[in-house]
């Protein structure tokens, strides 16, 4: 059985006065990564108003490649040029799917499927809306191997980590059960 991607989730807590260089720092080691055999992608979620944690996000083909980057000589080289930048690292690993969601608060399954849902279905209509016509000739294998190589990535790149970042407060949010537990323990 293949080895599912994996990627590497990095929250850093940045000053405001130092988004910008952090920014540019950032951008400079995505390029470094994208040079390294096995990278996937990666990408930068903006913390949310109020908060100055930035999620930052390096997927790599297997274990071996995210090895490979996260010890090679540019990769150090590049940490160091982004001290002062930030404080307080966390970094977590995260196979598959697990990836999307913070493994502290991660929620349940069934959460996580609906997410997942309520991300694809739209993507996938619009997808089959501006290109279905045009694959309608085309055998059933090949569209749906088009239409996996295009979505997967947009999915997890673009649209997962917004819906997630969006739907946090009620991913995070505690079963009602949990919530009236804590609530009587208070009182």
């Amino acid at each position: 059985m293949p080895t599912p991607p994996l990627t590497l989730l990095v929250a850093r807590r940045v000053e405001p006065a130092h988004y910008n260089a952090f920014i540019a720092w950032m951008h400079e080691g995505e390029r470094l990564a994208a040079d390294f055999p096995g990278y996937l992608g990666s990408g930068m979620l903006a913390p949310p108003p109020g908060d100055n944690e930035f999620q930052m996000i390096f997927r790599f083909s297997d274990p071996d490649s995210l090895a490979a980057w996260e010890h090679s000589a540019s990769r150090l080289a590049w940490l160091q040029r982004g001290q002062g930048l930030f404080d307080r690292p966390h970094e977590q690993r995260a196979l598959g799917l697990d990836g999307w969601f913070n493994e502290a608060t991660r929620p349940p399954r069934w959460k996580q499927s609906l997410v997942i849902w309520l991300a694809f279905f739209p993507l996938s209509l619009l997808f089959n809306l501006l290109f279905g016509e045009h694959l309608a000739d085309w055998s059933m294998p090949f569209r749906v191997l088009v239409t996996t190589l295009v979505l997967t990535p947009v999915m997890t790149y673009l649209v997962m980590p917004q819906v997630t970042r969006l739907l946090t407060p009620w991913l995070q949010r505690p079963p009602r059960a949990a919530a009236r537990r804590a609530l009587a323990a208070r009182h």
